[in-house]
């Protein structure tokens, strides 16, 4: 296994001095090393801005490097095909293998692992699959030289267990609320509701606090829990949605919350859990420190907004948002510690199960009263 100081050791002496990412945990000691300098990790909110940024570090004369997991390749195919192939800006791009080998990791991961190496070859970015050795390290920061030199991205794959771990950065203290109290509570009020919960430990939370049928638990498609919640809410304004969303999942695709004001669904309560970090990746933090999410929120277009961190009010905050008209959002400062994380759902229930039961759950209570 490479040592994720020997790991940086190398990047930065091959002289790559800027690196920006969205984190995996199995990149999470690197991140953690390159992180502890300041202005040399920047944290993304999408693997498509994190290679722009690297790119536009690169144009300024830094070597620069991407860091992702491949389920992210989604969001970063746009800016690499036209963007970093057509200008032959070279990058690097680190990328974590989920789902590889195949049958090795959670489903949601099974198509992108078994696509990752084609993906790469397909729009003629040169690769390396990494080996647990500094000797296949230096094989590969040696490749991704010739591709810089030649104008052009590369990518280094790293499979499981082939990068060791580093002490994560102190979380920040921002809150007395955890994550499964707000989940309880939430769940506990909207029982008649349809809820989305974001993918990572939210919705292992959800799934461990009060499993049933009106409740998708997404795995993957990080960001979207939003814009799933819209479709149905807008197509079924008899029912009441609740979205359950984290920080680093709403800035992963903010512009959603633009389309919900827009739309004004008035069925609609997104409940945004902020802790400041990507809890299920390794704790490593997001940028919403600097973020308002009611402000924004208004600004977007939605109806009313809170801010609440007192587990004694939020009771009554969600009482009020669950029976005015929405769109409303609840942002909800929580800890950002991480204790005796519940396992997923996927490990009960199926994935296709879990939409076919929330299909016919909606379905049944078509003409219910909204509450």
């Amino acid at each position: 296994m490479i040592g994720a100081e020997e790991f940086a050791a190398a990047l930065l002496a091959q002289d790559y001095r800027f690196f920006s990412g969205v984190p995996c945990s199995r990149l999470a000691g690197l991140v953690s090393v390159l992180s502890s300098r300041e202005g040399r990790y920047v944290p993304a909110a999408n693997e498509g801005a994190a290679l722009a940024v690297a790119a536009g570090a690169r144009m300024a004369g830094t070597r620069a490097a991407a860091l992702i997991q491949n389920s992210g390749l989604g969001n970063m195919v746009n800016p690499l095909t036209s963007l970093v192939l057509p200008y032959e800006i070279p990058v690097l791009v680190v990328v974590s293998l989920r789902g590889w080998p195949a049958g090795t990791d959670e489903p949601q991961h099974s198509v992108m692992g078994r696509t990752t190496v084609p993906m790469a070859g397909l729009y003629g970015v040169s690769s390396m699959l990494l080996g647990p050795s500094l000797d296949s390290l230096a094989e590969a920061l040696a490749g991704a030289q010739k591709a810089d030199a030649d104008g052009e991205p590369f990518f280094l794959l790293v499979p499981k267990g082939t990068v060791g771990s580093a002490e994560p950065a102190p979380a920040p203290v921002n809150g007395g609320l955890s994550r499964a109290d707000v989940v309880r509570m939430v769940s506990a009020q909207a029982r008649d509701a349809a809820i989305y919960s974001t993918t990572g430990y939210t919705s292992r939370e959800l799934f461990a606090a009060a499993d049933r049928p009106g409740n998708f638990y997404m795995q993957g498609s990080m960001g979207h829990a939003l814009a799933l919640g819209l479709g149905t809410a807008l197509h079924r304004p008899d029912r009441r949605v609740v979205v359950l969303d984290g920080d680093g999942a709403a800035l992963m695709h903010m512009g959603t919350m633009s389309t919900v004001g827009h739309l004004a669904p008035a069925n609609l309560l997104h409940v945004l859990l902020d802790n400041g970090t990507y809890g299920s990746t390794g704790s490593q933090p997001t940028t919403s420190a600097t973020v308002d999410w009611p402000a924004l929120a208004r600004a977007n277009g939605y109806r009313d907004a809170w801010w609440c961190a007192d587990g004694a009010e939020l009771p009554a905050v969600l009482n009020k948002a669950l029976t005015e008209p929405g769109p409303c959002l609840v942002a909800v400062r929580i800890r950002a510690s991480e204790t005796d994380v519940p396992p997923r759902a996927s490990a009960e229930l199926p994935l296709p199960g879990i939409r076919a039961r929330f299909e016919h759950e909606l379905a049944v209570a078509r003409g219910g009263q909204m509450g």
